[in-house]
């Protein structure tokens, strides 16, 4: 008897399935880009940030009755999502990404290297007259403004890992930019920011220490929060506007989705290895 196994078609239309998981969220986050309000030169920003979706009454981590990741309905389970990690889970990933960048750069390595930068900025917010709130970005070394954002929350998707030890959450945002806003800030956030950059994305890992009056004499709070997010606003708009166009090629008509693909599997492998406890 051949116990060898031969080889196997996808499926019996000789093609694999669409993945709903994916589709999903590429679904989301294109609806969210061609709903979006007009505001020229705003950009769309679209990132997946690690944490813990928590239950707003017992202040639990979730728990369904599920065995693998599972995107929720928007505003259908009363969560929050809580992105600060401990400073052993902060190291944890500090040195996994450098062990891979270096790893990247061998000539032997299947994929394209990772970049690295480390940046330190502050960020100062305001509060307008109609309660909107403003960012001013400065490099902290040199206090040069870095840019000045007015930033729009559209939506968000939380995604429950009850197999990892964190969950994750897309959010998509546009971030509009204004002028200076007048007086002072109502709270400072200085952030110390590994960024990871591997072809279209960029992988953030930042301490962040916050004051919530921005006076000198205020308790510090100190964050740890780890995101990937989509690096370049003009190729992500590109590529939506051409999402299932009958008139423009196949690889074009697609790219969106496949840029949402990887997008999502860089996610899911940052997830696949956060340490149990994520907060010790």
């Amino acid at each position: 008897m051949n116990t060898n196994l031969p080889p196997l078609s996808l499926s019996i239309l000789g093609v694999e399935p669409l993945d709903e998981f994916i589709r999903e969220i590429a679904d989301f986050v294109h609806h969210m880009i061609v709903t979006r309000p007009v505001h020229p030169d705003a950009k769309v920003e679209v990132e997946a940030k690690l944490g813990i979706l928590r239950d707003r009454t017992s202040g639990q981590r979730l728990m369904l009755p599920v065995l693998v990741e599972t995107i929720l309905i928007p505003n259908e389970v009363d969560v929050r999502f809580e992105s600060n990690m401990s400073l052993n889970q902060h190291k944890h990933f500090n040195t996994m990404l450098n062990d891979l960048k270096l790893i990247s750069s061998q000539p032997s390595h299947p994929t394209s290297p990772l970049e690295y930068t480390h940046v330190k900025v502050v960020d100062s917010f305001y509060s307008t007259e109609d309660r909107e709130k403003v960012r001013v970005t400065r490099e902290e070394k040199s206090n040069t403004v870095l840019e000045i954002t007015r930033k729009i929350r559209l939506g968000d998707l939380n995604i429950y890992s009850p197999k990892r030890a964190a969950d994750w959450r897309v959010s998509v945002s546009l971030e509009v930019p204004v002028s200076h806003p007048i007086g002072t800030p109502t709270h400072v956030r200085r952030k110390d920011r590994i960024c990871y950059s591997h072809e279209e994305f960029n992988i953030d890992l930042t301490q962040v220490h916050s004051n919530n009056n921005a006076t000198t004499n205020a308790q510090l709070e100190i964050l740890h929060e780890l995101e990937v997010e989509i690096a370049r606003s003009e190729l992500l708009l590109s590529t939506a506007a051409k999402r299932g166009d009958p008139n423009v090629p196949e690889i074009d008509r697609n790219a969106f989705d496949e840029l949402i693909r990887s997008f999502v599997n860089n996610a899911r492998i940052l997830v696949k290895n956060a340490n149990d406890g994520w907060h010790t």
